[in-house]
C-alpha cells in the first residue's frame, strides 16, 4: 500500500469513529435531557401528580329569626356607618348555592344590626346604652315593605314598629360574579338579652332599579355572630365601654343555633392587641335560591315555584 493511501484509510476510520462517538453523545444528552424534563415536571406538578379534589359544598346554613328591627329601606350601599363611632368591621360574604356549591350572582344580600351602644336606627335608644351617635339632621328614609318577624327583646316573634327615620348600619348590596358583597360597618355592640350579633337576608330574582332592588323572593334569613376571643378585646375601647347593658356570652344566646360557619359564626381576621385598627369578618352562606322564606326562623318552603302552583290552585 502507497503511504498516501495509508494515511487517507486511518483518517477516513478516524473520521467514522469521532462521528460515532458524537451520534452516541448527542443520544445520551438526549436521554439525560428528556430525563430532566420530565423531573422537572414532576416537580412543578405538571402532568403527573392528580389534581386536588375540589372542596365539599357546605351544609345548608341555618336560618334564623329574623328580629324585631328589619326595616326594608332598600339602601344599596357598601359603607353603611354614617360616621357612627367603632372598631372597623369589613364584612365579606359569599353566597352559593347550596345544590350545585356554584356562586349565586345578582342576589341581594341584606345586613342590619345594632350600633357600639346597643342602638337600632328606626327605632329610639332601648335603655342600657351610653349614646355615641352622631349629632345634626337625621338622614331621611321610608320602609318600601311591610317588616316580619320576631317581637323585641331577646326572641320570639312579632315586629316594632320604628320611631324615627334614621337609617344607620343598615344596607344592601348585589353578589358580584363570584357570590361576593362586601360592607364597611363597624363591629356591633350588645343590648339586653343577645349575644352579639349582625342580621341578614338573602334574596333573589329581583333586579336593580333607580329605587334599589326590587322584585324576586327572600330566600334565606340569618345571623351572624362574633367569637368570645375578639369580643374581649373590643368591649373595653370607646364607645363600647359606656354600654352599660349585661353582655350575653355566645353559647347563652337563646337564638344561635351552634355549629360553627352554618350556624353564622364569622371568621376574623384582626392584629391581636391591636383590634382597634379593624376587623375582617369572613363567611360563606349556602342557601337554596328556590326556596321561600318568611323569617320565622322554620326551615323554608320547598320551593318559589311549587308555593306559586299553590296559590294558583288555591285561587
Amino acid at each position: 500500500m502507497r503511504p498516501e493511501t495509508e494515511v487517507t484509510s486511518l483518517s477516513r476510520r478516524r473520521a467514522i469513529q469521532v462521528a460515532g462517538a458524537g451520534a452516541v453523545a448527542v443520544s445520551a444528552g438526549a436521554t439525560v435531557a428528556a430525563a430532566a424534563s420530565s423531573a422537572d415536571a414532576a416537580d412543578r406538578g405538571l402532568g403527573h401528580r392528580p389534581k386536588p379534589a375540589p372542596e365539599p359544598c357546605l351544609a345548608l346554613t341555618a336560618e334564623q329569626v329574623e328580629g324585631p328591627y328589619y326595616l326594608d329601606y332598600n339602601l344599596v350601599r357598601r359603607d353603611i356607618t354614617e360616621d357612627y363611632p367603632g372598631v372597623p368591621l369589613r364584612l365579606r360574604l359569599k353566597v352559593i348555592d347550596e345544590t350545585t356549591c356554584r356562586p349565586l350572582r345578582g342576589a341581594a344580600v341584606d345586613i342590619w344590626h345594632c350600633s357600639a351602644v346597643g342602638e337600632y336606627s328606626g327605632y329610639d335608644p332601648m335603655g342600657g346604652g351610653g349614646g355615641g351617635g352622631p349629632t345634626g339632621p337625621p338622614p331621611s328614609g321610608t320602609p318600601t315593605d311591610a317588616p316580619t318577624g320576631p317581637p323585641p327583646g331577646g326572641g320570639g316573634g312579632g315586629h316594632a314598629e320604628p320611631t324615627n327615620d334614621l337609617t344607620f348600619l343598615r344596607g344592601t348590596q348585589l353578589t358580584n360574579r363570584h357570590g361576593v358583597v362586601e360592607f364597611d360597618t363597624l363591629f356591633p355592640g350588645w343590648y339586653q338579652g343577645r349575644a352579639i350579633h349582625i342580621h341578614t337576608k338573602v334574596k333573589v330574582d329581583g333586579e336593580l332599579t333607580d329605587d334599589g332592588y326590587e322584585g324576586g323572593h327572600q330566600c334565606h334569613t340569618g345571623q351572624f355572630y362574633f367569637e368570645e376571643e375578639a369580643v374581649l378585646q373590643m368591649v373595653g375601647l370607646d364607645p363600647y365601654v359606656t354600654n352599660t347593658a349585661t353582655r350575653v356570652l355566645l353559647d347563652e344566646d337563646g337564638i344561635y343555633p351552634g355549629g360553627g360557619v352554618t350556624g353564622g359564626l364569622l371568621k376574623l381576621r384582626y392584629r391581636k392587641g391591636h383590634i382597634e385598627r379593624g376587623v375582617l369578618g369572613v363567611i360563606t352562606m349556602s342557601v337554596d335560591p328556590a326556596a321561600v322564606n318568611s323569617g320565622s326562623g322554620a326551615q323554608p318552603s320547598a320551593s318559589a315555584s311549587a308555593s306559586a302552583s299553590a296559590s294558583a290552585s288555591a285561587s
